[in-house]
Order: C-alpha cells, then structure tokens, then sequence
C-alpha cells in the first residue's frame, strides 16, 4: 500500500473518533456500519505457504478499520484516512486495468466476490488503519478481508449458494495474484479471515484447512514482541515473485529425480523431507538454497507448535533463530535492518530467540521474550539497533485477536 499521508492515532477509541469525523465530513451525517480486518505476524513457517506446507500464525489486534453505508449515487466512493485520499469507482465495475493505489486492493476483492455471487451496489466506505508504516504485517491482506465482510453484509445476494469465510479469504488472494499480479500464498489473508483471540493456528495450505493452538503465553511467563525496523518493504518491489519461481524451478527438477527412480512427482515442495535434503546436491546450487529453507522451515513449524505445547521456551527460541538464519542464507531475503534488529534481540538478555517475519526485504521481526524481562529488552534492542543502523526501532507487544468481521458498537 502507499506511503501514508496522515498519522493515525495507535488507540482504538482515538482512531475511531476519527474516522468517525472523516466519515461525516466526506460522506454526510447518515448511519454507518463498523468493520474491523486485523494484522498478522507468522511465528513461524515463512516463504511456504505457496509451497504446500505448514505454517503457524496469528491474527493480532491491531488492523484495518471501516465505516459503510449504502448511497444513492450508484457509486463505491471511498476515503482512506490514512492516505488522506479518495476515490470514486461507477458501478458496475469493469475489468479494466486495476488501478495504481490503495483502491486496487478494495475493486480486485469486490470483482473476485461478484463471481461468487455478490453484486456490488452504491457505498460510501471510509477506512483507517493502526499497522505500523511498510511494516510486512500484511496491511494489504486485511484490507482485502475488511473489504470481504462490508461485501458479504451490505452487497446484493445473486445467487443461492452460501457464501464461506474461505470464499472470502481465496478472493483476497485472487486480488493479490490475478488482479495486482502479486504472486502470494493464501497464509496472510486465511489467518485474517479466521483468526481466534488467544490463539495461534496451524494451517495447512495445501488442504486449506487449520486447527487453532492456545498460546497461553502469559501463562509460561513470556511473551512475543513485534520489532518493526521501519525499513518499508514493498512488496512488488521485491523479489518476492522470483523466489516463488525459484521454488517452481525446484519442484521440476526434484519431481525429475523421481521420475528417474521410478516414482511419482509430488505436487508441492513440501512434500518432500528432511530425509531427502541430499537430493539437492544436483541441483543448481540456488535453486538447492531456496529448496533447503522450504523443507527445513516446514519441520520447524511442528517442532515449533511441540515447544510450545511442552513449555520449553529456550528450545522454541531456537527454532526461531533457526528459522532466521535460514531465511538470512538459504532464502536470502532478510537484508541489513532485519538482521540488525533480529542480532540486537538474540543479543539482549531475557530474549530466547527472534526472526523475520513476514515475506522480508524490510518489515518487522518478532522476538520471543521472558515477561520479566520485557522493558530491559526493548531499551536494548532500541540502542543496539539504532548504533547500528541509524533509524528507530518500534517493539509493540503481540497479542492474538480474532477475525475479520463486523463490530457491533457503532462509531459514529
């Protein structure tokens, strides 16, 4: 999404006041539904969920906000308080180029869901977000899934059939790949989509399916800590899609290897085990790279998920710097402010382990820390991090919140 404008407040009930007032001011006095799509961080299992495999998210508190209501104008005008921006799409929609700005992410979602039986009709949409600036917590993704519940609570029904959350979450990946030519797994929206207060899930992104894993964090002392480098990353400005070709290219020549031994090809990266790393020794040796990280990062996400459920923190620390330096060597898309901020964590005592998050190239890590410890941390991650890069670091405390939908307390 672009550079923002204006500075939303980080409080709720401020940013929803507001939003409130941008409503009226732009729209009118008339009453509007509230929506709410949240953020994400992965704890781990990152780069696979277009791979096949496992991976184990959460949904977070922080998000995405809109006002809706119904106008005469046959119109979708939309404003984004954030952006101090705004922008009128006529109805019907048509399937022209998707348009250069925030807007793409609302249109892509509202043509995916006409297909699947919702016909878009006159609204008036203000919308306003609290996720740090270009910080790789899928800003986009929950735009899309707060653009999925206003669509499925206030657009026309054309069709009998019932609508699914999964039908919302596959045409915010729809807008993502097809629209806007962004070639993401469906991990980011599917969390947002379904995301359990308290709770972490492990998805299976092959079979689109997920179990919901309590954190209870707090319960064990400790507590997970997002560190935003405020090194924006932009995503289709990234190498993003040439990894995921890179991963493509792997498929082919393992599913060669089998052929060869009489096998059958397997369909995703993921199937393939940490048994059969030394089948990557013939392959060219990026190619071998991107693979390794694949399939080790998808053993890390069941090892993860058993730390967890057995309290040992030092062992799930690990995995997180496992995971780091995977993605640092094997799949090369951390960068200095990463690296940076994930060695100032590994570094500060009371912290058991961190990494990147998210697709990388800038953005934010996590850090798994004591709950004893947490203030101590922060300050010298803060210090270290500014040494060492010259930019600020913001560590907020993660807690896991729930899923995209509609609030029930008006705010305007």
């Amino acid at each position: 999404m672009e550079a923002r404008h204006h500075q939303v407040p980080t409080d709720e009930k401020a940013l929803l006041e507001e939003l409130s007032s941008a409503f009226r001011a732009h729209f009118g006095e008339k009453a509007a539904r509230l929506f709410f799509a949240p953020s994400r961080i992965n704890i781990i299992g990152e780069h696979i969920d277009y791979n096949g495999g496992n991976v184990f998210p959460c949904a977070l508190t922080i998000g995405t906000y809109a006002l809706a209501a119904p106008n005469e104008e046959n119109a979708l005008r939309l404003y984004s308080l954030n952006l101090d921006a705004e922008n009128t799409a006529t109805l019907p929609l048509n399937e022209e180029k998707a348009p250069d700005d925030w807007t793409g992410y609302v249109l892509g979602v509202f043509h995916a869901l006409e297909q699947k039986g919702l016909k878009p009709v006159g609204l008036d949409i203000a919308v306003a977000g609290n996720i740090p600036n270009g910080s790789g917590l899928s800003s986009s993704a929950s735009l899309e899934l707060l653009c999925g519940v206003i669509a499925e609570a206030l657009f026309e029904k054309t069709t009998d059939e019932t609508l699914t959350r999964l039908d919302l979450v596959e045409a915010g990946v729809w807008c993502e790949n097809e629209y806007l030519g962004v070639h993401t797994g469906i991990m980011d929206q599917y969390v947002i989509g379904f995301g359990k207060a308290g709770h972490a899930m492990r998805l299976d992104t092959a079979a689109k399916q997920h179990e919901y894993v309590p954190l209870e964090l707090e319960a064990k002392g400790a507590c997970i800590l997002v560190l935003n480098t405020n090194k924006r990353r932009e995503l289709k400005d990234s190498k993003y899609n040439e990894r995921r070709a890179e991963c493509a290219t792997a498929l082919k020549e393992l599913n060669r290897l089998l052929r060869e031994k009489g096998e059958a090809p397997r369909e995703f990266l993921c199937d393939f085990s940490e048994d059969e790393l030394n089948w990557l020794d013939g392959l060219d040796p990026v190619i071998a790279k991107r693979a390794r990280h694949v399939i080790t990062e998808n053993a890390r996400v069941q090892a993860m998920i058993d730390a967890f459920a057995d309290s040992r923190l030092e062992d799930a620390g690990q995995i997180l710097n496992d995971g780091h330096r995977s993605l640092r060597d094997d799949y090369e898309v951390t960068g200095p402010h990463l690296d940076a901020i994930v060695e100032a964590a590994q570094s500060a005592e009371g912290c058991y382990g961190a990494r990147m998050t998210g697709a990388g190239f800038g953005g934010c890590a996590i850090a798994l820390v004591r709950q004893d410890a947490v203030d101590a941390v922060i300050a010298h991650i803060k210090k270290i991090y500014a040494e060492k890069t010259d930019r600020t670091a913001e560590c907020l405390i993660s807690l896991a919140g729930d899923g995209a939908g509609e609030r029930v307390v008006a705010a305007n």
